[in-house]
């Protein structure tokens, strides 16, 4: 017979390892990781539901708001261009000799037609070229004034092609301090020399109620501001505001970003947040800006949104809650039938499997070494006397002597592959598959050595001592004679160490004959 090494299965890999441990952690609590993902992912649907919805109401907010800028930049543009033809109707009169030579009642009606009546008009002047009124509109006696250091009169005299000017807000001395701001046109002479200026003051108040007709919640805000930083108007009005620098503000940097957009950002006024609509009016050093705090325009979206986010997260808890007693149940459920299993293969005595189960797995192991045409090696372990040492010491003391037999041969198997299993009584038997009869010696002896260790007294042994007697085989399925053979062989070499004395191990191998007849 081959002197045949078992082969111990070679150490599984890092992937496999990974994949046990895994298998280890999520297939006992299957159902309540299903369920969990189930939450998970109704309240993920639930919340993408809504995040639509915050989008959706924005979005709104940002059409709603470029009407309302467009709406605004329309009234304006629209009103700064009368003005303007207005101003280049005056500055076009100041060259005409004929209405120069008109009466000054004539002149003034002439030059301004009726723009002095329009509600928001402040003043309209003629200036010459030292900055001083030549025609007023208010009146045929001009009112002595000099405007020769005024920002408008400035720009107009250094700057022939500078087109329309608006200025700075001011307050104006000529009308007791009423907050206004001017249009200007240069009044170009004939020969191209600077002639003077056409001015037009509008009331600032032109802005206040255009702004304040429009609906922008309890926090929104509308603002003219020139590009060089400095507010013209902001509703909700307030006076120190108005002419304040905000160019180094986060959210006019992002108004000269471009011609016109959206943005979100926190105002350096009162600090609140706000979704904000800006454009750049036409051919005016303008900008429009209209904003609504978020807080106004998600409020009705909250309103929806708590509600319907709180019954999804309890549902999801519940559902939870649910997948986790069910997953409890089940578990229990497996555990008991787990116990069934076990009570149904195990030995309750000794932890070892029974005779049922020992005859399946003896077959099974007998049909894959015939196929792996390798050896199979059983051992036979019987305790000496044992029906002495159970009348001696009684029942429960041999019930114990079992239990740590069993347990001294399981401790004894080193291998996976190696099984053991209680036959009946005080019979046990041992599968060693892939087993020359040398090694199977070997185990044989480390069980009785254990079980002769275990110095269990039995005072009706000539040992003094619990012992066992154990017969071995070691056969090769290929060669046939079948398990129920081998076994015989294996009792056969039991009977003759008990018989040569016990405490002993006895090997029997196939004999010739039985080869020669397979």
């Amino acid at each position: 017979m081959a002197d045949t090494e078992y082969a111990m299965p070679s150490e599984p890999g890092p992937t496999r390892r990974v994949f046990a441990h895994l298998h280890r952690l999520f297939v006992p609590h299957l159902i309540f990781y299903t369920g969990l993902a189930i939450a998970m992912i109704l309240l993920l649907l639930c919340g993408l539901l809504l995040y639509q919805g915050r989008m959706d109401a924005r979005e709104r907010a940002r059409t709603t708001l470029e009407n309302l800028a467009q709406m605004a930049e329309w009234d304006i543009e629209r009103n700064v261009e009368i003005y303007s033809l207005s101003l280049q109707a005056i500055a076009d009169g100041q060259n005409d000799p004929a209405i120069k030579r008109l009466p000054m009642d004539l002149r003034r009606e002439v030059l301004f037609d009726r723009s002095t009546t329009a509600k928001y008009l402040g003043g309209i002047y003629a200036l010459d070229e030292h900055g001083n009124i030549v025609v007023d509109g208010a009146v045929d006696q001009p009112r002595e004034g000099n405007f020769a250091d005024h920002p408008f009169f400035t720009f107009q005299r250094d700057h022939p092609n500078g087109g329309l000017f608006v200025s700075a807000p001011y307050r104006s001395h000529m009308r007791g301090g009423s907050p206004s701001i001017s249009l200007s046109r240069r009044i170009t002479r004939p020969d191209g020399s600077f002639g003077g200026a056409a001015v037009i003051a509008i009331k600032l108040e032109y802005f206040h109620d255009l702004f304040s007709r429009l609906t922008l919640g309890r926090r929104g805000s509308i603002s003219l501001i020139e590009t060089n930083g400095l507010m013209v108007m902001r509703q909700p009005y307030d006076p120190s505001i108005i002419g304040r620098d905000i160019s180094r503000a986060s959210t006019f940097r992002r108004f000269m970003d471009a011609p016109e957009g959206s943005f979100s950002d926190t105002a350096s006024i009162d600090g609140v947040r706000r979704l904000y609509v800006f454009r750049h009016l036409e051919n005016l050093p303008l900008i429009i800006m209209v904003a609504e705090a978020e807080s106004d325009i998600y409020a009705t979206w909250y309103d929806r949104a708590v509600p319907i986010g709180s019954v999804m997260a309890i549902l999801a808890i519940g559902f939870v809650g649910l997948s986790l007693l069910l997953d409890v149940q089940m578990r229990k459920r497996h555990r008991a039938e787990a116990e069934l299993q076990a009570l149904a293969r195990t030995d309750g005595l000794t932890g070892l499997d029974n005779r049922r189960m020992l005859d399946v797995t003896l077959v099974r192991e007998w049909r894959r070494a015939a196929r792996a045409r390798h050896a199979l090696s059983l051992l036979f372990v019987d305790i000496d006397h044992f029906k002495a040492y159970n009348d001696t010491q009684g029942h429960q003391a041999g019930d114990d002597a079992l239990a740590a037999v069993g347990h001294c041969i399981a401790g004894c198997l080193r291998r996976p592959a190696d099984y053991a299993a209680r036959y009946g009584g005080e019979e046990f038997v041992v599968i060693l598959p892939d087993q020359t009869v040398q090694s199977a010696v070997a185990v044989a002896e480390s069980i009785r050595a254990s079980i002769h260790a275990l110095d269990i007294p039995h005072p009706a042994s000539e040992y003094a001592r619990l012992t066992a007697s154990i017969g071995v085989t070691t056969c090769m399925p290929e060669w046939g004679g079948g398990v129920q053979a081998a076994l015989k062989r294996a009792d056969d070499a039991l009977y003759r160490a008990k018989a040569g004395g016990r405490n002993q191990i006895v090997v029997q191998v196939e004999s010739r004959h039985e080869r020669k007849r397979a």
